[in-house]
Order: structure tokens, then C-alpha cells, then sequence
């Protein structure tokens, strides 16, 4: 059986990247706390790694705590595999061959690619991580230490929890945030995870017992010039 999971176009159309976002799997008991649930749902997502080619990267997340901080992977903090950022709710990275993930169930995963410097971002973007601005701060950080312009980048936001299931359009708000930025290109799903509890886990639908789907991105170790 092949495990669910979708990609977007626009991040497959850059040919320089992998990334998918799960989707729910069919068969696991997800109503334990999140570590439990995670610690179930880990072998359909290696499997799903392994089936878009990314089983051996190194694997970094953040500890996503719904503020506003950004850890940094570069040459001199790769670390363990595995690797969780404490404190974080987004990750950078200019560094090839690596994976960033994040787990979301009604938030927002939000994708921030950068071609021409070869930078990418993963942002974990609920209603209070957008209030604090998560996705400003990780755009402002790949501004800064990799010297990205936002007209450059490509920004991905996963499906979410939205209107009416919701009382706040967290979504359209990280739009307009990207936008007042100079991001040019901003794709959003449009999908609500409480509309579809078949494909997506929703923690609001679900009054919190249910599972996480996995954003993941990452640059190819090799790319052509």
C-alpha cells in the first residue's frame, strides 16, 4: 500500500528541492498525546521519506513551541541526526543534502525556497506563531545571513485550519505578511485540514487526540549550475 502524502507543484517545479506533507495514515491509533503519536506514525514517514528520496538526510526539527524563534543550520551546527532546535518554531538552511521538518495538525507549514541562493526555510505558523510573526522573522533571518531577497523566493503554505472551522483567517494574515515583505510568489492550498478529516489530522475537529502531519523540505546534494 502506498502511504499518503502530497506535494506542491510550484516547490517540484524548481527541480533543486525535495519536499512532501503527509498526509493521515491509515490504520495508526493517534488518540495518545503528541509523543506517543509521533513515535507511531514514525515508520509511515520514514517510508514516505524513502519514497521520495530523502531516507538518508540528516532530519532537523524544531522543539515548536508557537512563538517566533528561527534556528540556523550551517556548516558549524549540523549536530546528530535527528537534531531538534529547542525554543524554535522555524529553520534555515543553506546547506545541501539536509532535511527540515516540522509537525503540524491545523497549523500552518510554511515552505520558503530561495533559487538563487540556494536558501531554504520551513515555518511552523498557527495563530500565534503568525500573531508573533514566525514567517517574517525566518524570511528577515535568510535576508541576513544568507543575503536572500524576498523576490526571489518561493513561499508554500501547506493546508491548514481556516474559516469557518476557525475564527481566524491565520492563513490570508501570513499572505499579507509575505507580500508586505516583497515575496512575489506565495502559493497557498487553500485546503482546510477540518474540512477533511480522511486526508488530514485537525486538532481542533479532534479536540487534540489525533496525529501530526509531516512538512518536510530540503535541498539536492547536487545542483546543477
Amino acid at each position: 500500500m502506498q502511504l499518503p502524502f502530497e506535494q506542491f507543484p510550484a516547490l517540484s517545479a524548481t527541480g533543486i528541492c525535495r519536499h512532501v506533507f503527509t498526509q493521515r495514515i491509515p490504520g495508526i491509533d493517534v488518540s495518545h498525546d503528541k509523543a506517543e503519536v509521533l513515535k507511531g506514525l514514525d515508520a509511515a514517514h520514514r517510508e514516505i521519506c524513502n519514497a521520495i528520496g530523502v531516507g538518508d538526510w540528516p532530519l532537523f526539527t524544531a522543539e515548536q513551541i508557537h512563538g517566533n524563534k528561527i534556528a540556523v543550520v550551517d556548516s558549524c551546527s549540523r549536530g546528530p541526526v535527528g537534531r531538534e532546535f529547542p525554543g524554535c518554531d522555524s529553520i534555515i538552511t543553506n546547506q545541501r543534502g539536509i532535511a527540515l521538518g516540522i509537525y503540524v495538525a491545523d497549523c500552518c507549514a510554511v515552505y520558503i525556497v530561495d533559487p538563487k541562493t540556494l536558501a531554504i526555510g520551513l515555518a511552523h505558523s498557527g495563530r500565534k506563531g503568525t500573531e508573533l510573526g514566525v514567517v517574517t522573522n525566518a524570511i528577515k533571518q535568510m535576508i541576513d545571513r544568507f543575503g536572500s531577497e524576498p523576490a526571489n523566493m518561493i513561499v508554500q503554505l501547506s493546508p491548514c485550519i481556516r474559516p469557518p472551522h476557525y475564527e481566524i483567517d491565520f492563513a490570508a494574515e501570513i499572505v499579507r505578511q509575505c507580500r508586505a515583505l516583497g515575496v512575489r510568489e506565495i502559493h497557498d492550498s487553500g485546503v482546510c485540514t477540518a474540512c477533511d478529516l480522511d486526508r488530514y489530522y485537525s486538532y481542533r475537529a479532534e479536540k487534540g487526540k489525533t496525529g501530526r502531519m509531516l512538512a518536510l523540505v530540503g535541498f539536492v546534494p547536487t545542483i546543477a549550475n
